[in-house]
């Protein structure tokens, strides 16, 4: 995948940056850990704060966040599920959402013009069309009501693109579209079906199930994808809960793959332990224990000499021990953060990395 900031192997994992920047990460560290692509700046988030017209005038982004490579943004559909369920903060119509700005109260309308709009002025290298995130709950008629108006947001969005699909800083911009229909197999094909006829640069697979559930994400991958053109990327938005959640996608013949819990995990004490081995032509994530993480607070850890992963290179495993991450976290100290999400991405990016050395990448 080319784009005016860098290529980007695939598969690739990209750790999330909702509010232009990565928890407890610098542009340096993510380099390290062999980031070539990230979500950053989401829609919603920057709209409240610090508004485009912050962003436009440092000059999109890239430059806000100080990250030179390849940037994906969402356009703020997944808070127009997550925050309707809190009522009087969002209101979805036919148009669009209504939220009210978790500030002033000032009430921003995000809709598919505005949307498009926004992402130009945030320039990320990959814009996402403005859909309605499918809920898990209301049965089949709430995934008919966000599929009927992600289709339809879809056409303006695509309207509205087509108009300069380039930022507002002159980088050429793709645009994908994301396939709603929640758990019914006729929806997302259907929705596959429409998304394909729009000829969009890539297809995105969305809804509130999708990374959640791997079991039904996997089976809902296998629903779609006779459908889906070798030419395209594709990619599963939230997935990434664990390692093996990539492995399991790509296998499926996902591309790229987002998602906060690698940074959440480690902010909460939980870091990636195993290894990754190669199995029957394919890679297995997997520990010599009951799971294939740690939770850093157990005071079996404290006195505990042992990098995090043995085989691990990350800077946190080649230089600091259990016992001391045991400590920060503990203590609460700052630096326990950087050192334990330093690790977890590091171990999403090696099973990349592994990937597509298996794939001949």
């Amino acid at each position: 995948m080319t784009t005016p900031h860098g290529e980007v192997l695939t598969p690739s994992f990209m750790p999330v940056g909702t509010r232009a920047m990565l928890n407890y990460l610098t542009p340096a560290d993510l380099a390290q850990s062999g980031s070539q692509i990230i979500l950053g700046g989401n829609t919603y988030h920057m709209l409240c704060t610090p508004g485009m017209e912050v962003i436009e005038k440092i000059g999109g982004m890239h430059r806000f966040m100080a990250w030179p490579k390849t940037m994906l943004t969402d356009s703020g559909g997944f808070q127009v599920l997550s925050l309707s369920k809190k009522g009087s903060v969002c209101i979805i119509d036919e148009d669009g959402a209504h939220f009210k700005h978790p500030i002033t109260g000032k009430v921003l309308h995000l809709n598919a013009a505005s949307s498009i709009q926004a992402q130009k002025i945030i320039g990320a290298d990959i814009i996402m069309a403005f859909d309605q995130c499918t809920p898990e709950t209301g049965g089949r008629e709430a995934a008919l009501a966000a599929l009927d108006r992600t289709h339809r947001w879809l056409v303006l969005s695509k309207e509205e693109h087509e108009k300069n699909p380039c930022s507002a800083y002159g980088f050429k911009q793709a645009l994908f579209g994301i396939i709603q229909g929640g758990s019914f197999r006729d929806l997302r094909e259907q929705s596959t079906e429409f998304i394909l006829q729009q000829d969009l640069d890539g297809i995105g697979i969305g809804g509130e199930v999708i990374g959640f559930d791997m079991q039904k994400t996997a089976e809902i991958i296998d629903w779609i994808r006779p459908m889906l053109p070798e030419n395209k990327i594709r990619y599963t938005m939230g997935v990434g809960l664990h390692p093996q959640d990539l492995i399991d996608v790509v296998a499926k013949g996902i591309d790229i793959f987002d998602c906060v819990a690698p940074t959440r995990n480690a902010r909460h004490g939980t870091l990636y332990y195993g290894e990754i081995v190669e199995r029957d032509g394919w890679l297995a994530f997997e520990s010599d224990s009951d799971s294939t993480r740690i939770l850093i607070k157990k005071s079996q850890y404290a006195r505990d000499d042992q990098p995090i992963m043995p085989n691990c290179h990350c800077y946190t495993c080649l230089n600091f021990s259990r016992a001391y991450l045991h400590y920060l976290f503990k203590e609460g100290l700052i630096a326990y953060f950087h050192l334990a999400s330093i690790h977890n991405v590091h171990v999403m990016q090696e099973v990349c990395k592994r990937m597509r050395e298996v794939m001949g990448g």
